[in-house]
């Protein structure tokens, strides 16, 4: 897998990778790092890995194959300056965001079909198909790309100079939908280096335990 370098803008930071007190748990996030608190509506949540060492990963992810397409599998590069990225770099971004940071968002892009299985805290839904540009309503990209994610309609253009930073994912390597998400953002002129890309999704997050939520009413 192609090795994730963050700028020294969103390098890991130490109080993540090495917190004060040594992990307690039977089953960490890594050696050095037990949980990790976020904000997911207004309310603290704790992300961990799931205690039981007998736990499976969610049936709703167990499945080895899907027909394609369009279920296919997807590329590790999308696309020139997309970085993809694991577990903890979104973990850093979940945390950054919480304590105030709001010149990022971790974005799932999938339809609520989807999201009713369970989503990841911190993260805000933004379906694929709401931003499917040229074929979603036009009225609603700008809504989104000028209220969410800080882009600015100049006459004929966009001004993406102070856009968010977009850490954007799915249901796995082989779902398109954030995948689809980001290519349509680049032909627009979004700029790549402020795009990153968590391409093992809800599968990955799943297989390692991680905490998850229902969606607020589920």
């Amino acid at each position: 897998m192609k090795n994730y370098q963050p700028p020294a803008s969103t390098a890991l930071p130490t109080e993540l990778l090495v917190p004060g007190a040594a992990p307690t748990l039977a089953v960490n996030i890594t050696a050095a790092l037990a949980s990790v608190d976020v904000m997911h509506h207004g309310r603290k949540v704790t992300i961990m890995r799931n205690q039981n060492q007998s736990n499976a990963v969610n049936s709703d992810f167990a499945k080895t194959s899907r027909k394609c397409p369009p279920f296919c599998i997807q590329p590790n590069e999308l696309a020139p300056g997309v970085k993809t990225i694991a577990e903890l770099e979104v973990l850093h971004f979940l945390k950054k965001i919480s304590d105030g940071d709001a010149s990022m968002m971790v974005i799932d892009s999938r339809t609520p079909a989807w999201v009713e299985k369970g989503i990841i805290p911190g993260t805000v839904n933004i379906p694929w198909d709401t931003l499917n540009i040229g074929k979603a309503d036009p009225a609603a990209v700008q809504e989104i790309l000028e209220n969410q994610l800080g882009a600015k309609r100049r006459d004929e253009f966009w001004d993406f100079d102070n856009v968010k930073t977009l850490v954007m994912f799915c249901n796995g390597p082989w779902c398109g939908q954030s995948s689809t998400t980001i290519k349509d953002l680049l032909k627009i002129g979004y700029p790549a280096h402020k795009i990153l890309w968590y391409r093992g999704g809800m599968q990955d997050w799943e297989s390692l335990g991680l905490t998850t939520l229902k969606p607020l009413g589920k």
